[in-house]
């Protein structure tokens, strides 16, 4: 196996992603990356650090806690009474602010470094 897709990928994404196996890469969506990663790392005992220096606001810090549960987008957006493309325009900032390049890098820097 060299990809999961889950079924709630839309038409280009889902193109994208089956051109990006077809080319050799890995593919694990950020969801279920996420999931699996918070998983292992509970049943590894690794504990979550108190510390926010990222200068997160508190929405941003909201968000990050929604990623860190695998919600997407337009799920974030139903809890937080916001739309999903506010999710979005939140996560470029946070990726900003932490200076990575994708949700579960982003998660596991706010919630395991200094």
């Amino acid at each position: 196996m060299r990809g999961c897709i889950l079924k709630s990928v839309e038409g280009c994404e889902f193109v994208r992603i089956i051109e990006t196996i077809d080319q050799g890469s890995l593919y694990v969506s950020p969801e279920l990356g996420a999931r699996r990663l918070r998983q292992r790392m509970h049943a590894n005992g690794v504990k979550q650090r108190e510390s926010r220096p990222y200068n997160l606001t508190a929405r941003e810090t909201q968000i990050l806690d929604c990623v860190g549960r695998a919600l997407t987008n337009k799920e974030i957006g139903r809890e937080l009474q916001i739309s999903a493309k506010t999710v979005k325009h939140y996560m470029t900032n946070i990726m900003e602010k932490l200076q990575v390049r994708n949700r579960i890098e982003a998660v596991l820097k706010f919630k395991f470094t200094n």
